[in-house]
């Protein structure tokens, strides 16, 4: 009776602590998403000193942005790791981008590559896309663009914008796949209507050249207007070379298009 009395207090006590601990962690989350840095900073090192993972990695991120302290990339690089090797996946991806950028740490790709497989491997699809960039650069792994389709692939399955767009440059360059000029339009748009210019790009001169699509260049202009209007320098110098080849008439539609499209989601653009 006195042991299950015991168990029955223990099991209180840290419903009672896990209570708490979820509160003020609550209760940071608020000071941060209203700007009350140096509160959100106080009880953040707090939980984040007691080992809480999700306090270490926000802990992080302040000192990351230099947010209610000033920004301290080394410090930022000390509360992702307590974080990353518990395995928190957002905590490893960004250790990992510090240490591809040297931020806080000596440039190390290799290291860079290691923490981003593992947030990878749960399906982080910002470490996905990462890791697929090292092996399309041969940065920190060997460079394998198969490598790279694959783990482009599993971001461009959560919607990954980047993602989908590299995937595209892949097929549309036959490296580390077939290539595939159909294929490569198809990962372009899906970039593209996200709003990525150097997908709306590549889109709009594979309308330009007829490669995977029928040539268009009313499209062409559309993708390229876009792309130019987001400052990609290219698509403003071919979007006009293009239109020496149009009539008036075909440029106006596609001006319009280029108005008009973004509003409606891109229904019926293509």
């Amino acid at each position: 009776m006195i042991r299950l009395l015991q168990t029955a207090m223990t099991a209180l006590l840290l419903l009672c602590v896990g209570t708490t601990w979820a509160d003020r962690f609550e209760d940071s989350v608020a000071a941060y998403d209203r700007g009350d840095y140096a509160i959100a900073l106080k009880i953040f090192r707090s939980l984040a000193e007691k080992g809480n993972t999700q306090a270490q990695h926000n802990l992080g991120v302040m000192y990351a942005k230099g947010q209610g302290v000033s920004r301290d990339y080394a410090e930022a690089a000390r509360w992702y790791r307590l974080a990353a090797a518990k395995g928190d996946p957002e905590a490893q991806t960004k250790l990992g981008v510090l240490y591809f950028e040297g931020q806080g740490v000596t440039v190390d790709y290799a290291e860079s590559a290691k923490w981003y497989r593992l947030a990878a491997a749960q399906g982080h699809a910002q470490a996905q896309f990462n890791l697929g960039v090292l092996y399309s650069e041969g940065q920190g792994v060997k460079q394998d663009y198969s490598e790279a389709a694959k783990w482009y692939r599993l971001a461009v399955a959560q919607g990954h914008a980047l993602a989908q767009s590299n995937l595209g440059v892949l097929y549309d360059r036959g490296l580390g796949v077939a290539r595939d000029y159909a294929e490569a339009a198809k990962w372009y748009r899906l970039s593209a209507k996200q709003g990525m210019a150097v997908a709306q790009y590549n889109l709009g001169m594979l309308y330009v050249v007829g490669q995977g699509v029928a040539q268009d260049y009313v499209r062409g202009h559309l993708w390229l207007n876009l792309a130019a209007v987001s400052g990609h320098a290219d698509a403003m110098k071919n979007r006009d070379i293009v239109a020496m080849r149009m009539t008036p008439a075909q440029i106006a539609e596609a001006q319009k298009l280029a108005r008009d499209c973004p509003q409606r989601k891109f229904k019926g653009c293509d």
